[in-house]
């Protein structure tokens, strides 16, 4: 999420996921823990009791009512996700009953395989994007991954456990495995690419997790709430 006009005017900051998460008491203390750190999490409150409740509790309680930033040039605002169900009042979007409304849904879109790849992460109960990395010169499957390690290691940061549906089952069974197993050449072009992928890869060795990671059934279900869309 990004700043926004209201947050220039709070009092206090709250940083769940940034370089150093906590309670900061100006926009510049702020900006400096979330500026260029993925997947960074915050939001300003008017009043300290306000951020105290809120840094002790789960960012996706407020992460609803954020305001992010307008959309840079050739991005597109993908801040929330909504479409309001019928049959159920957990959730603001049209998920089947067996599905958890408590829960984060991944997906990754590549234009050309590989392509400019970029991937997200989306808080079922709310609809909101809670992360977005990209667009990056990779593949598909490496963005799937990407996502299901990047919402495994947001929710660990802070204290959060909640299932991750996923449409990919290669991706899972390469986060099971601690492996991104691509065949995509490793090239001054993917570097980059390859840096995060040993980092996700390191993060998967040395941390455990009970957080499930479920397999998003797109035939039953249709297509998952984080899709691109682009098909």
């Amino acid at each position: 999420m990004g700043p926004s006009q209201s947050m220039a005017k709070s009092k206090f900051y709250v940083v769940w996921h940034g370089v150093t998460p906590g309670i900061y008491t100006s926009w510049a203390e702020c900006k400096a823990q979330v500026n260029g750190c993925e997947g960074a999490i915050y939001k300003g409150f008017s009043t300290r009791e306000e951020a105290e409740e809120a840094y002790d509790s789960s960012p996706y309680i407020y992460i609803c009512k954020a305001t992010s930033s307008p959309p840079k040039r050739g991005e597109t605002k993908t801040d929330t996700v909504s479409n309001p169900p019928t049959d159920r009042t957990d959730t603001v979007l049209p998920l089947p009953l067996d599905v958890q409304a408590e829960a984060v849904a991944v997906d990754a879109a590549c234009s050309g395989n590989p392509g400019p790849m970029e991937y997200r992460g989306v808080y079922l109960r709310t609809g909101q994007v809670i992360f977005h990395f990209g667009p990056m010169h990779g593949t598909n499957n490496i963005g799937e991954f990407l996502a299901i390690v990047h919402a495994l290691a947001l929710m660990k940061q802070k204290g959060v456990n909640m299932p991750i549906y996923s449409d990919s089952r290669n991706a899972i069974s390469w986060v099971r495995q601690k492996k991104c197993k691509t065949k995509l050449e490793r090239t001054p072009r993917t570097e980059e690419l390859y840096q995060l992928i040993e980092r996700a890869e390191k993060w998967l060795k040395e941390n455990n997790y009970t957080t499930p990671i479920l397999k998003w059934e797109t035939s039953q279900w249709g297509e998952v709430p984080a899709d691109f869309g682009r098909k």
